[in-house]
């Protein structure tokens, strides 16, 4: 499979390698691993096999585990294995394992070297790749975190054999707003609507993931401009993730790309029937719109959103065209308004 390099603005550099058999590619390590318990269930016996004697801590699976207390537990953890800087904090898990590690790995000794091993779909094409790494704090999702380039990633698509539908829906969340911003990838997507849940062609299209948010990172590591492109869905998304918190987060992705898209509808110039093929796209991911909160709770929630730069606005990233988006400044009481709006004509 293919292989894709991406260089941090400081002189490090991250390897990204879509392989099999990752853990072969690992060698004489040092340091400890960090995994979750449904993954050291599955895949407990090969880790202990091919990791002799290193230490492993694990977390309780789920996003609500994604605290500060989960990270001070890991840092202990850290400390009680005596790693030193020449060590390597190893995550093997999803988007919260290695959301919590990098950002571990950037505190320990002031930062230590990580190794992502992604073991679901989100992961394997957006949450791995870019060292956005951080922990949920005072009920905002991803409130306290720093920027942290991983040494390398591991993409190994035989781990996706061991989830659930509902958790490839979710990685499809990421992979459909990666589609909203490439126009290829949006093409192979609606060409292959019948197979948007079979293994081989998610190995396939894996690549071409990693390869749309490579060149944005690369480009624009710690968020200035360009990365702010990948928050598409995400604005509206987090907020109805905050409120509710019965769908993934890949769920809330699609939803909020729905909600945005429709928004831009009503407040800029965009092709109509592109915004409809994305939305169709979207709902065939979800299997029809799930049941949400009211809007009207959802508003209020967005204004915590850190992409803003005042309570009174709500930014978004907003489709348009085919692989194009617009970033819009909304005052918050429109978003509001569009919002409730967009719930009761087009949702409901």
């Amino acid at each position: 499979m293919k292989s894709f390099r991406i260089r941090e603005e400081i002189s490090a550099e991250s390897e990204i390698i879509c392989c099999e058999n990752a853990f072969e590619r690992l060698t004489d390590f040092h340091g400890l691993i960090f995994t979750d318990e449904n993954v050291l269930a599955l895949y407990g016996e090969q880790i202990k096999a091919h990791f002799k004697g290193v230490p492993v801590f694990a977390m309780p699976a789920g996003e609500e585990h994604k605290t500060k207390e989960t990270l001070f537990a890991l840092l202990e953890a850290c400390a009680k294995a005596e790693l030193h800087r020449n060590d390597k904090i190893l995550c093997i898990g999803g988007g919260v394992v290695g959301d919590i590690g990098g950002l571990a790995s950037a505190l320990y000794m002031r930062g230590i070297s990580c190794i992502q091993v992604s073991t679901t779909l989100l992961a394997q094409v957006d949450s791995s790749v870019g060292g956005k790494t951080a922990v949920d704090f005072c009920g905002v999702k991803n409130l306290i975190g720093a920027f942290h380039q991983p040494q390398t990633v591991l993409v190994d698509p035989a781990f996706l054999k061991t989830l659930p539908a509902r958790e490839l829906r979710c990685g499809l969340g990421e992979i459909v707003k990666h589609a909203a911003l490439d126009g290829a990838l949006f093409d192979k997507l609606n060409a292959n609507r019948d197979k948007l849940f079979d293994l081989d062609f998610l190995a396939e299209i894996i690549p071409d993931n990693i390869a749309i948010k490579a060149r944005v990172v690369q480009a624009d590591a710690r968020e200035a401009g360009l990365r702010q492109c990948l928050n598409l869905g995400h604005t509206t998304g987090h907020a109805f993730e905050l409120v509710d918190g019965s769908l993934s987060h890949g769920e809330y992705v699609l939803v909020g790309t729905i909600f945005e898209a429709e928004i831009a509808r009503r407040t800029t110039e965009c092709n109509g029937a592109y915004l409809d093929e994305l939305c169709s796209l979207a709902r065939t991911v979800l299997g029809g719109m799930p049941s949400l909160p009211a809007a009207e709770r959802v508003a209020a929630l967005s204004r915590l959103d850190k992409k803003n730069k005042s309570a009174d606005t709500v930014s978004l990233v907003a489709p348009v065209r085919k692989g194009e988006y617009k970033l819009l400044k909304l005052a918050y009481s429109e978003y509001a308004e569009l919002l409730t709006k967009v719930e009761k004509e087009v949702i409901c």
